[in-house]
């Protein structure tokens, strides 16, 4: 296999585990005003997340640094032409660091507040725009011969995108719902299970939609077979949930999320980023990558420290793999 093969697939698992975790943190976020009652309510969701969001992002920032070092053309060109997409992102993501981190710093009701608002916007509006990027990427875009993004902000806001949106939108919250029924006690726990059940139903149709569109783009015999998976994962983890079988949910809609976005990269490769005006201009994993010395470099350096990464994290949830309640959170 080559090494560009081995840096694209990488690419891929890394922004899948991103989603998987990122996802869920996503999903509490959006869920905080919904299943938070009252602050106590509300610190219980926060703190089933709080010792894992930002491990969680690192997967993210991992992601951008192998398409910086490894698809150079790629990284350049997605980067400019979806500037304020990512943008957005961004700032949305740091609003919602802070908001974590100053929430508590006092007591009164109306600052909690703003800082709840924080989080909720700091965690829909990425779980909308990563789906309408991720849709662009799969669909192209329009780049010149030169790979240069020549369209504007409109052209990035297609049906296709918003459907892709709406998916990505609806997975995390579901997800988010699940994770909550796995992590929480009590009257929590039965209200995020029947969230997570309500919610899906609805996701499993716009899934099923924006994957049955992304296969008339275009397909490989791979990509259905993923797909097939993903919609059935789904199912199955909404089964679980509706009969309380919180693990095995939180397994579904995490394989789903996963080979939903396996569909999407193996029916892309060899493209990273088509064309929708010029063929040439259409970026692949061999005309966007480095030079197969840096790809041999980067190939060792993530055999040696890949393994600490995962270690390290996977202890981390293991540490605080117990469900905590407002029993555990005492009055301020």
């Amino acid at each position: 296999m080559e090494l560009t093969t081995v840096w694209f697939l990488l690419v891929a698992v890394l922004f899948t585990g991103y989603f998987i975790l990122e996802g869920f943190d996503f999903g509490v976020g959006m869920l905080l005003p919904v299943l938070g009652r009252d602050d106590r309510q509300r610190r219980v969701l926060i703190n089933t997340i709080g010792p894992v969001w930002d491990g969680n992002e690192v997967w993210l920032i991992t992601a951008g640094g192998a398409m910086f070092a490894a698809f150079p053309e790629w990284y350049a060109t997605l980067f400019s032409g979806f500037y304020l997409p990512l943008l957005l992102i961004l700032l949305a993501l740091i609003a919602r660091g802070v908001a974590f981190e100053y929430r508590h710093k006092r007591p009164e009701a109306s600052w909690k507040r703003r800082w709840d608002q924080a989080i909720f916007w700091g965690s829909a509006v990425p779980a909308v725009l990563w789906g309408v990027a991720f849709a662009n990427i799969f669909r192209g875009v329009p780049l010149s011969a030169d790979h240069e993004y020549v369209g504007g902000l409109l052209d990035l806001l297609h049906p296709y995108a918003l459907l892709g949106g709406l998916t990505t939108l609806g997975l995390f919250l579901t997800h988010g719902a699940v994770f909550l029924a796995l992590k929480t006690t009590g009257d929590i726990r039965e209200r995020a299970g029947a969230l997570a059940v309500k919610l899906g139903i609805g996701t499993a149709v716009a899934a099923v939609a924006f994957l049955s569109w992304s296969l008339t783009i275009r397909s490989s015999a791979a990509a259905v077979v993923l797909a097939v998976g993903a919609a059935l994962a789904l199912l199955g983890g909404l089964a679980a949930a509706r009969v309380r079988r919180e693990g095995w949910a939180f397994t579904g809609t995490a394989v789903a999320i996963a080979l939903a976005v396996a569909t999407l990269f193996a029916a892309l490769f060899p493209n990273v980023l088509p064309s929708t005006l010029d063929a040439a201009g259409t970026l692949t994993a061999t005309n966007a990558a480095s030079t197969p010395y840096t790809l041999k470099i980067m190939t060792w350096v993530a055999v040696v420290f890949t393994p600490i990464v995962l270690a390290y994290q996977g202890w981390t949830y293991w540490v605080f793999r117990r469900r905590i309640g407002v029993q555990n959170i005492p009055q301020h």
